[in-house]
């Protein structure tokens, strides 16, 4: 039997501290079709943090000069500092083949699919706000003031779930990792995506 398959792009959002970034690490880990695509930022790097691998660290002009070019499959404002994810990095990878993660804000998220209907987008939720923020002071990265700030913007972030394909609870990170997975694992046998041919 001959397979075609067609790449296509995850989208995984979600509040602050919800857990969707050690999901999504996960995934990569466990499944070699998927592929991480690298967000471009005007925020400095943390301690541990390499410039093209967990972000493109770009100056504002740089930036910029990028959005004037629509660069841009999405980009945003969050916490104070710009995001963005560059068109030409997801389509370089989706014609290979890959299946393209995207782990970004409710906002970023919002306008791929607007751009991109076809995308498979995946909310991924505190069990309850209480637990959102012992997870956001336990994660120890930021401070009381930027949690309360975090907390508050979450709310709305909720209330935008009904825009999204599946909603998954990450209540126990097993569970919510083998349904992410699995919503995945679905998706990549789409007649959309993929081209088996019988001989």
């Amino acid at each position: 039997m001959k397979e075609d398959r067609k790449g296509m792009l995850i989208v995984i959002s979600g509040p602050s501290g919800t857990g969707k970034g050690t999901i999504c690490k996960k995934l990569l880990a466990e499944d070699p079709s998927l592929t991480f695509s690298v967000s471009a930022t005007t925020r400095g790097p943390r301690y541990d943090e390499i410039d093209g691998v967990h972000y493109f660290f770009l100056t504002e002009a740089q930036y910029d000069d990028l959005l004037a070019q629509d660069a841009f499959l999405e980009h945003a404002t969050v916490h104070g500092h710009r995001y963005g994810t560059l068109k030409s990095q997801v389509e370089e990878l989706m014609a290979k083949g890959l299946n393209v993660v995207l782990d970004i804000d409710p906002q970023g998220a919002r306008e791929v699919m607007r751009q991109k209907p076809d995308c498979v987008s995946i909310f991924i939720l505190p069990p309850s706000y209480a637990e959102l923020r012992v997870r956001l002071h336990t994660r120890n990265t930021d401070d009381p003031q930027e949690i309360e700030r975090r907390l508050g913007n979450a709310k709305g972030e909720i209330d935008q779930m009904h825009l999204y394909q599946y909603a998954v609870v990450n209540d126990d990170l097993e569970l919510a990792y083998s349904q992410v997975a699995s919503i995945i694992a679905a998706e990549k046998q789409r007649t959309t995506r993929y081209f088996p041919v019988v001989e």
